[in-house]
């Protein structure tokens, strides 16, 4: 059987490239081992995990719904509706993707694929033909040789979505996106929570003053932070983790959550044959999704660019774009990111360090979100909102905030970022009042 496009994986970079290649007339087969089309996103990350925070974020408010005038007599949480709810949601969008691919005529087949040639896979024994072939495999969680992570109260941060009981104390090995965003889940739920980073801070990637702000809101939620502690071993009840003084420490925990990172899943696909560029596992790109091998493109957590949903399906569609035919490119310098912690976190484009190391003279403006009406209204905690810009230029290279819904104002960041706003474009930009997205106006207002 011959194809125009044959895809394999079905998370967000996998079924995103079949529905476009199929909305251009291409006669498309998407290949997924597991039972759901959706990914990691939908299945494992994104999604089950967003909705569990917000069942979390209801009960912590009940819990604190005096502050807003509000009484509630007896709030309790209950795992299996919660679980229940993220069933719900879930289900809902794996047979949105399901008539997806029916509409656009993709064909979608159940199995593992080996491929055989750049323009040949195999499926149970049956070879099908593909005069382009997109490599959408994308990532699982990382597995750190630390004694003990095999014990049974061991999870990852796929197995830890389907638990049946609340642990009474949980440890979370990893202070990264994925780390934080359950340590929230878990403190805001009642859960003793401690999290080991080996760095000296958490959240690494994004603005240093905001990792601190986020770590000082989740302490007062109840975690408690351990930093520039190494896991030495896990025990059936407790784990050991040495300090940089080489001082051993141990923390209490029935259940340990690991994430410590994601491995690529490229293994066991028969890419060596192809002779495919590959570093540590992660297929190698340019900016058109194009791999060192002629029809053979790769999209998504597999490549190691950014590992986030959005950046798969934007790369799913500028490889189909170079397959019709269709100019386009993969950009990354203003690709939001957030954090769906309670405060959310969200970031785009460059953070005051990341230019210094890149040698970009820059500035800043910050804006104190406690002087903002709407965040005062609907929100507490901290909240504040930082603009980098060009020091000469004066164009927006980046903004970086904490605090309420910050995450629905990316997308505006990063047109403005792509338009290459400077001062006195975003000084003209007219926002609506009362509203938290005002607060870089402010900032920008604050330069002189």
């Amino acid at each position: 059987m011959s194809y125009d496009l044959i895809v394999l994986g079905a998370g967000p970079a996998g079924y995103v490239a079949a529905e476009r290649a199929g909305e251009a007339g291409k006669k498309v087969l998407l290949i997924e081992r597991e039972e759901h089309l959706g990914g990691v996103c939908l299945n494992w990350g994104c999604v089950p995990t967003k909705t569990l925070l917000a069942s979390a974020k209801a009960y912590y408010g009940a819990l604190h719904s005096e502050a807003y005038g509000v009484t509630v007599e007896k709030a309790m949480f209950h795992l299996d509706k919660a679980m229940a709810r993220k069933k719900q949601v879930q289900d809902g969008l794996r047979q949105g993707i399901r008539g997806l691919m029916k509409k656009f005529k993709v064909e979608v087949i159940k199995g593992e694929a080996k491929v055989l040639a750049a323009n040949k896979v195999s499926v149970g024994g049956t070879e099908y033909v593909g005069a382009a072939l997109l490599i959408a495999t994308g990532s699982r969680p990382a597995k750190p040789p630390i004694p003990g992570i095999n014990l049974p109260h061991v999870v990852d941060s796929s197995a830890i979505l389907n638990i049946s009981a609340l642990p009474k104390k949980l440890a979370v090995v990893g202070g990264g996106v994925i780390g934080v965003e359950f340590a929230c889940f878990f403190a805001s739920i009642g859960v003793a929570t401690t999290v080991i980073e080996f760095l000296p801070e958490i959240t690494p990637s994004i603005d240093a003053s905001i990792s601190a702000i986020l770590r000082g809101e989740l302490e007062k939620k109840g975690v408690k932070f351990h930093l520039g502690h190494k896991v030495a071993g896990i025990e059936a009840d407790h784990l050991r983790h040495v300090d940089g003084t080489g001082a051993e420490h141990r923390t209490d925990a029935d259940m340990v959550l690991v994430c410590t990172g994601r491995t690529p899943n490229t293994d066991n696909l028969g890419l060596e044959a192809l002779g495919l560029d590959l570093k540590r596992g992660f297929i190698t790109v340019d900016e058109r999704l194009r791999t060192n091998v002629p029809g053979v493109y790769a999209a998504g957590d597999c490549t190691g660019k950014l590992m986030l949903a959005h950046v798969a399906s934007r790369q799913a569609e500028v490889a189909v774009n170079d397959i019709v035919g269709k100019a386009d490119r993969m950009r990354y310098h203003a690709v939001p990111g957030v954090i769906y912690t309670s405060p959310e976190v969200a970031a785009v484009g460059l953070t005051e360090a990341q230019a210094k190391v890149e040698g970009i003279p820059v500035i800043t403006a910050s804006w104190n979100l406690a002087a903002n009406g709407r965040f005062l209204a609907e929100y507490s905690g901290k909240g504040v909102l930082k603009a980098v810009l060009h020091a000469q230029t004066k164009q927006l290279l980046g903004v970086h905030a904490i605090g309420g819904a910050v995450s629905e104002m990316t997308s505006g960041w990063s047109a403005m970022i792509e338009a290459e706003f400077r001062v006195q474009e975003l000084k003209e930009l007219v926002f609506p009042h009362p509203t938290v997205s005002e607060a870089l106006r402010d900032a920008i207002f604050t330069l002189h």
